[in-house]
């Protein structure tokens, strides 16, 4: 049987471990539609056939499951409108282990995938009939109700299959050929994060649950697939490709990827994958990194546990910069035109892999948990990397507060390495679980009993409740002026540029030459700016005429900081250039805050315009945002104009960040949420 091998091993190539024992019932997540906390869900299967020309995907999922308690009436998922159920069986399991499910794909036009188990041939593969009802349960999803036998015993393993398709599902991207790069192929993704899977296939979505699974793919003739998984294999004769994952993950972690994508190897256990037009600008800046990034961090966390660390660029829809999938980080391709930024970012998705898919917040409401943890832990790799620590420079990323939370749990242990040892043990004691922010804290007390002794968590002004639940600045900050030889510049420029008269300041701000500046401080010389907008329009047409076009030729990250500029200030002439951007990007974080923006002020028929010069080239998912963008801004009365409108006219840092001191009360950021507020998206 002739196979191409996806990964180092193909499944079955070793045992898997033996499952951990039964744990006590998920956390109670409000995010989720489900009845996760009565049942236990081992593993899950699922036979896909990819049919890009329908945008559907055809699925059978099988869910492996015992009841916590006697003889439940039902079984709830999470679902989503945009899932059509053909049916729902029942299947008593044959053994506590798995059960082994082979898909047989029927004929197109016949439906989905049909089960076949070693077990039950025939026509007995397909289980007993259940009934089922779909109902509403959110704007992001709906509740499965699947009525049970009275024979299902509590610990008794049992299965439940369902057959359905999935079209127009918010975690499915389908692109035609020319949303690519090469424009040869048609090309689909998946994100789940952080309720969408659950239009992928029904499933326990919550962060509280993981479970292995498996999968078997097929996809038309020349498509690469790939999936977040431990194990894959292409059987040539059969044209499926087979994946299994061996670690237990979250349903929001289960990804898939196909298109005209290909190969090249970056490391001993890390390859990236591109279409062909990419391939050597990905290989060529990843190249050795990689492999330095996870052995700096398995020094700091241990043992890297998911085999591979291989990296998928996405064409320019995919919707955020990257996605931490175990095994395969997604990442959006024009972060290759920053070598900073792809540093940044991908250590940040590498650190995720302790934090986040090892570990991870048991509910949305504990996101910071993940992305706290992570933001510190890449900030300690690249320091155990480099020396230095560019991520200092400024608030670039998300989740801050959380990291500050973090931070600060660092410095009153005093020694950034007994808090990586920490951390480490940590992640011993959790790994392939899901926490709370109560797990993270009483291990932190037990690990430091003096610090206990010493009542840190109630220490007036920042206890430990307070950091997780108060609204406003975090209650201390790391102070960063250690990075001011980079930062102090771009302050200087700023406060020119603001500065009276205009004419003298200009002249003097002109004689700086930001082209040899990082793009941390360009980037931050941009917020700065962005964050003063309104400013008066001669400085807005100095400052066009001394930096536009020199901006213009800078990656995307800083182009739409200055973009934003110019629509902000209601700056006419440099409008064709947001109008050239708006028409070359298609990803929500490039094209998202533009709109807004536009239609917050004075530009609202100018976006109108643009948007349906492009909403051809736009996926769906991103298209209907923009519209409901389009619509609030506008007003039901307005019409769209009849005729077209006329146009008038990543960092190093040279300090060791380990020891700064903390900025307390007003001195920090300010934010209105607390680190539990409920963050999702679909």
């Amino acid at each position: 049987m002739a196979a191409q091998c996806c990964c180092r091993k193909a499944p079955g190539a070793e045992a898997a471990p033996a499952r951990p024992p039964p744990e006590p019932p998920p956390a109670l997540d409000v995010a989720s539609a489900s009845s996760a906390q009565l049942f236990r869900l081992r593993h899950l299967q699922l036979g896909l056939e990819l049919r890009p020309e329908a945008r559907e995907l055809a699925g059978c999922l099988v869910l492996e499951l015992c009841a916590l308690r006697p003889a439940p009436r039902a079984l709830v998922l999470d679902a989503h409108p945009a899932l059509r159920l053909h049916s729902v069986s029942f299947r008593r399991a044959s053994s506590a282990s798995e059960s082994p499910c082979a898909f047989a794909f029927p004929a197109p036009g016949s439906g989905p995938p049909l089960p076949a188990f070693a077990d039950a041939p025939g026509a007995e593969s397909a289980g007993c009939p259940l009934a089922f009802r779909l109902d509403p349960f959110t704007d992001y999803g709906s509740s499965l109700t699947v009525t049970l036998p009275p024979e299902v015993q509590a610990h008794q393993p049992f299965q439940v299959i369902l057959r359905y398709t999935s079209t127009d599902a918010p975690a499915i991207w389908w692109l035609d050929p020319e949303l690519t790069y090469g424009n040869a192929k048609p090309f689909v993704f998946t994100q789940g994060h952080s309720v969408c899977n659950r239009s992928f296939f029904p499933c326990f979505d919550t962060p509280a649950v993981k479970c292995t699974y498996s999968a078997v793919v097929k996809a038309p003739l020349g498509v690469q697939v790939l999936m977040s998984a431990t194990q894959s294999v292409y059987v040539e004769e059969e044209g499926l490709y087979h994946f299994h994952m061996e670690h237990p993950v979250p349903a929001y972690l289960v990804a898939l990827v196909a298109g005209d994508l290909k190969p090249a190897d970056i490391g001993p256990r890390s390859r990236v994958w591109a279409e062909p037009c990419l391939l050597p600008t990905a290989t060529s800046k990843l190249s050795g990194a990689v492999e330095q990034w996870l052995s700096a961090a398995e020094r700091l966390y241990g043992p890297y546990m998911w085999g591979r660390y291989d990296i998928v660029f996405l064409p320019p829809s995919f919707p955020i910069v990257a996605m931490e999938n175990p095994c395969l980080t997604f990442i959006i391709s024009s972060i290759l035109e920053s070598d900073e930024f792809l540093v940044i970012d991908v250590i940040h998705e590498v650190a995720h892999s302790w934090f986040g898919n090892a570990v991870t917040n048991a509910t949305w409401e504990e996101m910071w948990l993940s992305e706290g943890l992570a933001t510190y832990a890449q900030r300690r790799i690249t320091t155990e990397t480099y020396g230095v620590n560019p991520s200092h420079l400024m608030n670039l990323f998300t989740y801050e507060k959380g990291y500050c939370f973090v931070y600060y749990l660092s410095q009153l242990c005093g020694d950034p390495q007994r808090f990586d040892d920490f951390l480490r043990a940590y992640v011993e004691k959790y790994k392939f679980t899901s926490v709370v922010a109560q797990d993270l804290l009483d291990s932190f007390l037990s690990f430091f009993p003096e610090l206990k002794e010493q009542s840190v968590h109630c220490r007036a002004g920042l206890e430990f409740e307070r950091w997780l639940n108060a609204t406003g600045p975090p209650l201390a900050e790391p102070d960063l002026s250690q990075g001011s030889s980079l930062t102090r510049p771009v302050e200087a420029l700023f406060q020119l540029w603001t500065a009276e008269p205009l004419e003298q300041a200009a002249a003097s701000a002109s004689a700086i030459d930001i082209s040899k500046w990082r793009t941390f401080q360009t980037a931050l010389f941009l917020d700065r700016l962005l964050d003063g907008s309104p400013l008066p329009q001669e400085v807005v047409m100095s400052l066009s005429k001394c930096y536009s076009s020199l901006l213009d030729s800078m990656n995307a990250e800083i182009r739409i900081r200055w973009l934003q500029i110019v629509v902000r200030n209601d700056y006419y002439p440099d409008l064709h250039r947001v109008r050239r951007f708006l028409e070359s990007q298609m990803s929500r974080m490039y094209t998202i805050p533009l709109y807004e923006d536009l239609c917050t002020g004075a530009l609202k028929s100018f976006a109108l315009e643009v948007f349906y010069q492009t909403q051809g080239r736009l996926h769906p998912n991103l298209r209907r945002t923009i519209q409901q963008i389009l619509s609030q801004g506008l007003g039901p009365s307005a019409e769209p104009s009849a005729a077209p409108s006329t146009e008038l006219g990543g960092a190093e840092a040279d300090t060791n960040p380990d020891s700064p001191a903390l900025l307390l009360g007003d001195e920090a950021p300010s934010s209105t949420i607390s680190l539990r507020d409920v963050n999702v998206s679909a």
